[in-house]
């Protein structure tokens, strides 16, 4: 009996010094770092941010062409560049085929006239008719005006202006060879531009001529409130995405080309509890956010409404005041013991 009291003591004693107190067993649990923000109440509408380019209006767009085949001598206005109505854009000279051209309408202009000029002479002496003068005379006419079709001389040809605006879309340089009718460049006038901003097809929808958008340029500055002027649903390509346009006022202080971002409202207004999107967290479709109270963080399934900006509108589960965990919420467990940053 002796040995197994001395062997069962220790026992006893080991066991008495291992068990731990429920205010250790609570210190215990893990502690998780959180930032918060809280629950607002506030108005929120249903709005969208979509971003576009301005670009010239139907009637601002004024196209410099190459009057024929020819090479680029100097650009003289490159894009960008504002001008007035007469300014040089590109100077002209013939590519090689074109000045075969011009050698050939020259010579016909010389033979024209000269037979022109001897059934003149004929008339006078009454040896041909008036309407055998009348054929030589068309014939002269025929000849000078294909050669001033050509839009060249042999000195080179200066494209001007033809109304005062900005010069965009001029790529060619000093050595291109361009065909005949190729845009070289064109003239955006100014009182004429409109954006295209790129929405979801869905939304397009929803949007009807006359509505207000806030456009800004994307590099900052003030923004805009202009009415939609139309709306093309037809899905683009590229972006998978409708077009809105709107009319850009020269006060809004943009140029042909330049990004814009724009805010469109496209449902009612309304009244409610507001948190960033940040808080959001979801399970399988099912929205919830942690709420801390008393230094723990608490599960709270919750019911999502309008969104705008950076926030978005809690139509059920919390109440305003509630402080909700807006960084660290992914690692948190229900119930988790939580230090506010």
């Amino acid at each position: 009996m002796k040995p197994f009291a001395l062997i069962a003591l220790p026992l006893m004693l080991a066991g008495c010094g291992s068990a731990e107190t429920p205010d250790a067993a609570e210190k215990a649990k893990p502690t998780a770092m959180v930032r918060v923000a809280s629950a607002v109440t506030g108005a929120r509408s249903d709005s969208v941010v979509a971003y576009g380019t301005t670009e010239a209006g139907p009637s601002a767009d004024h196209a410099i062409v190459a009057p024929a085949e020819a090479i680029v001598a100097r650009v003289a206005a490159p894009t960008g560049t504002a001008v007035a109505a007469g300014q040089a854009i590109v100077v002209l000279r013939p590519s090689p085929g074109s000045r075969t051209a011009l050698a050939r309408a020259a010579s016909d202009v010389q033979v024209a006239d000269a037979a022109y000029a001897r059934a003149l002479r004929l008339r006078s002496d009454g040896l041909i008719a008036n309407a055998d003068v009348e054929t030589a005379k068309a014939a002269a006419a025929t000849a000078h005006s294909t050669q001033t079709n050509l839009g060249l001389s042999g000195n080179g040809t200066t494209l001007r202006a033809p109304v005062a605006g900005t010069v965009a879309g001029l790529t060619a340089n000093p050595g291109d060879q361009l065909a005949a009718g190729a845009v070289i460049a064109s003239i955006v006038g100014r009182g004429d531009l409109r954006a295209r901003i790129g929405v979801d097809p869905a939304v397009a929808l929803r949007i009807r001529p006359g509505m207000a958008i806030a456009i800004q340029a994307m590099n900052g500055g003030a923004s805009v409130t202009v009415p939609v002027v139309g709306v093309d649903p037809q899905v683009d390509a590229t972006t998978r995405l409708a077009s809105v346009f709107v009319r850009v006022p020269p006060a809004a202080g943009l140029s042909a080309g330049q990004p814009v971002r724009a805010t469109l409202s496209i449902g009612a207004t309304t009244t409610g509890i507001a948190v960033p999107y940040a808080a959001l967290l979801d399970d399988g479709g099912r929205t919830y956010v942690f709420v801390v109270r008393g230094g723990v963080a608490s599960r709270v399934a919750v019911v999502t409404g309008n969104g705008g900006g950076d926030t978005v509108q809690i139509l059920k589960g919390i109440n305003p005041g509630d402080r909700v965990v807006i960084e660290g919420g992914t690692a948190l467990d229900d119930g988790m013991k939580v230090r506010v940053q």
